[in-house]
């Protein structure tokens, strides 16, 4: 299982699924992140937080606990 903060920069990949539960899942689904999406990872920082990427046509940068939560390939 590969998470969205396991991507090094320059690379996309496709949403498979969220993991979490109530509030914290549906903060990210809000933010756009939902399955079946295209993230593209713009840049990471130095210490690996926060990731910056790409979806929907907007920049978001998340956290790395929350980065985690989203399964991707």
């Amino acid at each position: 299982m590969e998470t969205l903060k396991d991507i090094g920069c320059g690379r996309s990949v496709k949403v498979v699924k969220l993991h979490g539960t109530g509030a914290v899942k549906r903060r990210i689904m809000d933010m756009g992140l939902t399955k079946g999406t295209e993230v593209y990872v713009r840049k990471v920082a130095p210490l690996g937080d926060p990731v910056e990427v790409t979806v929907r046509g907007y920049e978001l940068s998340l956290r790395r606990e929350d980065a985690q939560m989203v399964e991707v390939q």
